[in-house]
């Protein structure tokens, strides 16, 4: 019940353009403050993994590994993609564009601060973004989703057909 809620109802659409606006102007200005600030994600990464010690360490040893194995030796790269990420996942959430999608990723972003010891406000927005991501298109009913999602459904219609007309000459 509550799931339809969520997926059909204009009131919970006007609800989850509130969350979208606050989730992603978080976003947005994390990520612009990187872009902008010289940020590099190396100190970060190492900080994370020191986490990792003790007797109850914020950091589990598996993501420590993967830490550094993967993430340090490509910090340039974790540097790009975390500060470009929070950027665009703000503006897309915003903007109402590909929704459910910019949704994952922050989660997915928002998961890997959490698995790496970052608490901050990552908890509230994991849990406000869950309802977006579960609200599915009616979390971009009142943003660009509203004629970006009929206009690409209708593309891949035509493609499909086109396909079949092409198979069907053959």
């Amino acid at each position: 019940m509550f799931a339809n809620f969520l997926r059909e109802n204009k009131i919970a659409a006007g609800i989850l353009t509130v969350l979208r606006f606050y989730i992603g102007y978080a976003w947005l200005t994390a990520g612009w403050g990187k872009i902008t600030g010289g940020f590099d994600a190396g100190g970060y990464l190492q900080g994370a993994v020191a986490k990792a010690g003790g007797d109850h360490p914020a950091v589990q040893g598996w993501w420590a590994n993967f830490l550094e194995g993967v993430a340090i030796p490509n910090a340039d790269a974790f540097t790009f993609l975390v500060m470009w990420g929070e950027f665009l996942v703000g503006l897309a959430l915003i903007l109402g564009i590909f929704t459910n999608f910019a949704a994952v990723m922050g989660l997915t972003m928002n998961f890997a601060f959490l698995l790496s010891g970052t608490t901050s406000t990552n908890p509230q927005m994991v849990l406000l973004t869950i309802f977006i991501a579960a609200a599915g298109v009616n979390a971009g009913r009142y943003g660009l989703d509203r004629w970006v999602i009929p206009f690409l459904k209708d593309m891949k219609w035509k493609q499909n057909n086109n396909k079949k007309a092409v198979t069907a000459h053959t």
